[in-house]
């Protein structure tokens, strides 16, 4: 059973493998994972919001500006990372 997420937007396997830069306006594209990355596209608004800059934070503290995937790499695991970006949809 599948749920979906408003204002996430799951971005296509055939996007990943041609690094397709295809990201709507007021979104950005960032990759999650703490082995496996998966990309994710979100929307630029939640770059305001204290729990997400959390994150943001934690990646700059791993991966420093240099970030491997080529975009802004969050290395936590995609169940927090789907929590945390739930609970931004809803306030």
């Amino acid at each position: 059973m599948g749920f979906r997420l408003p204002g996430i937007l799951h971005a296509k396997k055939s996007q990943v493998s041609s690094k397709s830069l295809d990201v709507p306006k007021g979104y950005l594209a960032i990759y999650v994972g703490e082995s496996q990355k998966k990309r994710f596209i979100i929307p630029v608004s939640y770059l305001n919001q204290p729990s997400f800059q959390d994150l943001l934070s934690l990646s700059e503290d791993e991966f420093g500006y240099d970030h491997p995937m080529g975009g802004i790499t969050i290395p936590c695991s995609e169940d927090t990372f789907l929590d945390l970006t739930s609970a931004l949809v809803y306030k």
